[in-house]
């Protein structure tokens, strides 16, 4: 079976989720993907070296075709539904994700969030505070992936004292407002706090 992804035109992190989606569907086969910029296709080859996949790589008009063989004997592991074991609590203290260009910080923001969506194990809860809380309650984008996470059963927690600054105690679109005291125990009782 061959299972082509058309990924051209796509940026990170999505082709490397197009690919992982793609080899979900299947137990033994290949998935072709195209891809035309070299950050994304050095980046499927690391996801399908990782996965213990073998690839082939091959170039044709500026365009990448990787081929990647599944086969039986490995399979990904299954998306887990379940957090009672996992205790890693991310902390979101911002809209944007680094220093430097504010229009990368915000993209590189939506592309965490998506991206957790897509991740095999989920953290227990996300903490939001100063302006991570517009990520909450002003931004459709992160909101709906924030959403998925809650389904998925990740707590989502924004600080009250931050939405009330900002003036958007009354437009949190998911979760629950929490406090500070909140805000220390989870990480103090956290085995991981991760801060992008």
């Amino acid at each position: 079976m061959v299972i082509k992804v058309n990924a051209i035109g796509q940026t990170c992190p999505i082709p490397v989720i197009m690919t992982k989606n793609a080899l979900k569907e299947i137990t033994d086969g290949v998935v072709e993907v195209s891809i035309d910029n070299k950050i994304s296709k050095e980046n499927i080859e690391k996801f399908a070296k990782e996965m213990g996949f073998s690839f082939n790589t091959k170039e044709e008009n500026e365009v990448f075709y990787i081929e990647i063989y599944k086969t039986t004997s490995k399979t990904l592991p299954e998306i887990s539904t379940s957090n009672q074991e996992n205790n890693t609590i991310i902390v979101i203290a911002s809209d944007k994700m680094g220093d430097g260009d504010a229009a990368l910080g915000e993209t590189l923001m939506k592309g965490f969030i998506y991206t957790l969506t897509e991740m095999e194990t989920l953290p227990k809860a996300i903490l939001f505070y100063n302006k991570g809380v517009f990520l909450t309650a002003s931004n459709e984008t992160t909101i709906k992936d924030l959403k998925i996470l809650e389904e998925r059963g990740v707590e989502i927690l924004s600080c009250g004292a931050c939405l009330n600054f900002y003036h958007l105690e009354n437009n949190v679109s998911v979760g629950t407002i929490t406090n500070m005291y909140n805000i220390i125990d989870k990480q103090m009782k956290a085995s991981k706090v991760i801060r992008p």
